[in-house]
């Protein structure tokens, strides 16, 4: 935990968990989003395309030093994911937190098409980071839909 690469691989220390380490780092975010939430909307999409830059360099990174491709505590890819995931609430609401985190959780665990396919197909730091995004817009998607066309079905 020395190496800043590996503290920000492993989500700040929430991959080290010894059970679910991607739930408890998609959990360990939502402190991070609520801070990106007070910027502008474009300032907090810069920030998350710049995650997602840093995010495939120290996740190699961590990988190459750790001698494994994607090992479980590395989970900056869960933070971003979590973080496109929430761009699409329709309200800064717990139950709209809880709502993304769901989905999100349910779909980087099951990994349906396409993002089963990114998962198998691209390695490297891109390849631990392109799953969790696909799953991250995916999630943003449902959200949205959910949100804007049927807002009451789920928290009304």
């Amino acid at each position: 935990m020395s190496n800043p690469w590996h503290l920000l691989a492993t989500g700040f220390g929430s991959g080290l968990s010894p059970i679910m380490p991607g739930t408890m780092g998609s959990l360990a975010s939502i402190p991070f989003w609520l801070l990106l939430i007070q910027l502008p909307w474009q300032l907090y999409s810069l920030i998350v395309m710049f995650s997602i830059c840093i995010g495939v360099y120290i996740c190699h990174r961590t990988a190459k030093d750790m001698k494994t491709h994607d090992h479980g505590s590395i989970v900056w890819d869960e933070f971003v994911g979590m973080w496109i995931t929430l761009m699409a609430l329709p309200v800064n609401s717990w139950q709209w937190v809880l709502g993304g985190f769901l989905v999100f959780r349910v779909l980087d665990m099951w990994k349906p098409w396409p993002i089963r396919w990114f998962d198998r197909n691209v390695h490297g730091g891109m390849g631990i980071m392109v799953d969790d995004i696909v799953a991250g817009v995916l999630s943003a998607v449902i959200i949205y839909v959910v949100g804007h066309h049927w807002p009451m079905a789920l928290f009304g």
